[in-house]
């Protein structure tokens, strides 16, 4: 038997003599556990363990059964020989002293590892202090069963010891309370600021008309399955018919675009408007605020671990309460992950399809509608077979291979590839006959194909999507063109919501002699929006586009370079040069224009827009910063993981995030490195979505293989799938109305989502309740106090 065995042996025969003898004599129990240590009444300190089995004034959802017995009954005794902490503390010891006296001095390279008892136990070095001060008092008691009693009382002192210091200064950190207070007010700050932007530019889900309680659905959406049981079969829903939509007569405001790139609304006969908005100097002056303090070394190190103890957090949560999880989870009728609501958050039009449908759809057309003319080149009109004689391809030669738009190997770090794939057999050609809401057939093609994967949507029933669609901002009659594009060929449905993208071309404008400066791209994006809200009469179909339009993108390569060209950046009437405005400068002109277009329709009663851009997915993780402050949610996120208390603020204030990590693995990052698990263990607001279906999936229904990815490389339950599609409906700009039944009554009020319809059981959402609710308090006391210790209560 080797010397680690017969230490093991003889220090599980010591225990289990201590536990006799103190079962004979009714002694309490000499060993310091997890479960007595919660019982204990001294003050709780920042520790992992400690701080969740202390006792709390209400259940926490980490808490461990407690070991209840009153003095004068026998306590239960569970220890078995050589399992408990008695037996790891005095193996330890005699490892760490035999390997003193082999090498003439006491080690304290074994005390990295942590005791099996858990964290709250000193490490091996601190046993080793222990058991020598022991033998130097009395050499004797070295092979006597006494002294691992003797060791455990003075590990038991010790633990008391350091939570009463902890009070002062907490384990681990070498903050000040000074610094640490500096530190709270700083993150405090940062979080006023966001809601101070969410505030003035409407973004809050309380702040738009569409969620009030008498805003009307139209059409409605369909009525409960259950209800119909036993009754004759009806129509679903009730068509679309634009003659039923009420259109408001005009307010006699006016509006202007002021010279520093902002629309304002004025009163009949006013002069100083009614509409406010941040001035570009107040944005980047907080920008910077923002950007110095989550490059601040202090305030780094500290989110850092407070997002690594929100990972152990997370595993023993984990550890506690799947089998309960499992138990509510089975508990629920009906419910399971294919039947609740998901919503993709983030997904393009132009690609809403799979490969397969697509090259359906162009057979179709081709073998159906071959003279059917569709383009116009070089002052020739085209039909669509002219065009495929042009390609020396006919309906037997096309193939998944022949279109070639999966993004492939060749695509990764290389975004300029990726846009080409967007061209069937890379002719631009195809792409405008098929793929473009304003072409030579106005859309027809396009339309269709649309409509069909939309009736895909109805049929699955639970899935839902906001479409992206294109307005570039190089004419103002571009919305007017898309209203009618979407009203006359009635792409209207109870599954879809629309978000503008405005993809950041300027450069390429103003290359080909399409705009003169970047304040003409401001109004042909936004005057159009002042006109229709002042006249909703002047573009009746943009009227009723925009009601169920949910806000803004903005979208391009992330990944180009930004030279800061100007130490202060001009106004936008004045940026004449071919260079492209950062991405700063496009958020906040974006943000600006949209809080006083808000303002306005908020006052008229229309539904108001959001502000949700990519950001993050590659390029700078200044943008990720300027999207904190601007937006309501963002796409993407993936770089969060390099700026760790930007991350944490995004934890704090629960900003969305539709990450989609097939789309990443693709392009910038290899699917096992995605932080998207990360943040979703840590509860970030994260849901999942598919970006291009087109370039990345292969199924009928990508979202669901989005989702059965993760499961297989993550290992995700099925509460874990219903919680993110239960965040995919919290971040979507559906109406509250859908939402409550979609999720729960009560959760634009209360916040408060419903098992019955969620499938996520009560404990997972009252783990992420609490442990929010904790960060903000540490938040709060450190700015208050100098201490990151919550007390909690006796």
């Amino acid at each position: 038997m080797s010397d680690y065995d017969s230490a093991l042996a003889a220090s599980a025969a010591t225990e289990a003599l201590l536990l006799d003898e103190a079962k004979s004599s009714g002694a309490p129990n000499p060993y310091m556990t997890y479960n007595t240590l919660a019982s204990t009444n001294y003050t709780a300190g920042p520790s992992f363990v400690n701080a969740y089995f202390a006792k709390q004034p209400k259940k926490d959802p980490l808490e461990a059964p407690l070991q209840t017995h009153s003095p004068d009954t026998e306590p239960a005794w569970h220890h078995q020989a050589g399992q408990g902490p008695a037996a790891a503390a005095i193996l330890n010891c005699k490892r760490a002293l035999s390997f003193g006296q082999e090498n003439g001095s006491s080690s304290t390279k074994d005390s990295e590892s942590p005791l099996p008892s858990g964290g709250v136990t000193p490490g091996v070095g601190i046993l080793s202090n222990c058991a020598e001060r022991l033998l130097a008092t009395d050499p004797e008691i070295e092979n006597d069963e006494m002294a691992s009693r003797e060791i455990e009382d003075e590990i038991r002192k010790m633990m008391i010891r350091t939570h009463e210091e902890s009070l002062d200064e907490p384990e681990g950190m070498s903050e000040t309370p000074q610094e640490l207070q500096r530190i709270g007010k700083e993150l405090t700050r940062c979080m006023e600021l966001r809601d101070k932007y969410m505030q003035i530019s409407m973004q809050r889900e309380s702040d738009n008309p569409r969620n009030s309680p008498g805003w009307t659905v139209y059409p409605a959406p369909p009525p409960p399955a259950w209800n119909s049981f036993g009754k004759e079969p009806s129509a679903t829903s009730e068509g679309f018919d634009l003659a039923k939509c009420k259109i408001p007569d005009g307010d006699g405001c006016t509006f202007a675009l002021g010279d520093d790139g902002v629309y304002t609304a004025f009163e009949k006969d006013a002069s100083v408007p009614f509409t406010q908005a941040p001035s570009i100097r107040e944005f980047y002056m907080d920008l910077n605020f923002l950007l110095d303090t989550i490059s601040d070394g202090p305030v780094k190190t500290w989110a850092y671990r407070r997002l690594r103890y929100l990972d152990a957090r997370w595993q023993l949560y984990v550890l506690l309460n799947e089998r309960e999880e499992t138990a509510q989870s089975k508990m629920v009728p009906h419910r399971d992950l294919y039947n609740v609501r998901k919503v993709d958050g983030h997904v393009h039009l132009a690609s809403a399809m799979n490969q397969k449908h697509l090259l359906r759809f162009i057979k179709y057309k081709l073998k159906n509608e071959p003279d059917r003319p569709v383009i116009v080149r070089d002052g020739k009109t085209l039909t669509l077979r002219q065009v495929f004689e042009s390609l020396n391809l006919t309906a037997y030669d096309l193939s998944i291979d022949t279109l070639d738009m999966h993004a492939h190997k060749d695509a990764y770090h290389r975004f300029d590839k990726f846009n080409l794939k967007y061209n069937p057999i890379g002719e631009s050609r195809l792409r405008e006959i098929f793929m473009k809401t304003d072409n030579f057939i106005d859309g027809e093609f396009f339309a269709q194909i649309t409509k069909e994967v939309i009736s895909d949507l109805e049929q699955s029933k639970y899935q839902m999507s906001e479409y992206r669609i294109s307005i570039y901002g190089r004419s103002p009659d571009e919305w007017d063109k898309l209203a009618a594009w979407v009203i006359d060929h009635n792409i209207l449905s109870p599954n879809v919501r629309w978000l503008i993208q405005v993809p950041r071309l300027y450069d390429v404008y103003k290359a080909s002699g399409q705009v003169e400066n970047f304040e003409q791209v401001i109004a042909s994006l936004f005057g159009p929006l002042f006109e229709v809200t002042k006249d909703p009469g002047s573009h009746p179909k943009l009227h009723v586009f925009l009601q169920r339009v949910v806000g803004f993108d903005s979208v391009d390569d992330e990944s180009k370079p930004e030279r800061r060209m100007h130490k202060k950046y001009p106004l936008p009437r004045v940026w004449n040069t071919k260079d492209n405005p950062p991405y700063t400068y496009y958020t906040y002109f974006t943000l600006a224009n949209m809080c006083t277009l808000n303002q306005w329709r908020a006052r008229r009663g229309f539904n108001t827009f959001v502000f949700r851009p990519h950001a993050g997915e590659a390029g700078d993780t200044e943008h990720l910063a300027a999207t904190y402050l601007a937006a309501q949610a963002i796409n993407h996120g993936i770089l969060l993981r390099k700026v760790p208390a930007l991350q944490y603020l995004y934890y704090l204030q629960q900003i969305g995030l539709a990450m989609s990590p097939l789309s990443n693995n693709a392009l910038f990052l290899v699917y096992e490195r995605n932080p998207f698990n990360s943040y979703f263990q840590r509860g970030l607001n994260v849901a999942l979505s598919t970006d291009d279906p087109l370039q990345f999936h292969f199924t009928k229904e990508p979202l669901m293989e989005e989702y059965s990815v993760a499961a297989q490389i993550w290992k995700y339950s099925s509460v874990d799938m219903c919680e993110l599609a239960m965040n995919s409906v919290i971040q979507s700009g559906f109406e509250a109305e859908v939402k409550r039944h979609w999720i729960g009554r009560e959760y634009l009020e209360t916040g408060q989502t419903e098992v019955h319809k969620t499938n996520v059981p009560l404990c997972r959402l009252k783990y992420r309740s609490s442990t929010l609710e904790q960060e903000h308090a540490i938040i709060a006391k450190m700015a208050a106090t100098g201490s990151d210790v919550l007390n909690p209560a006796k």
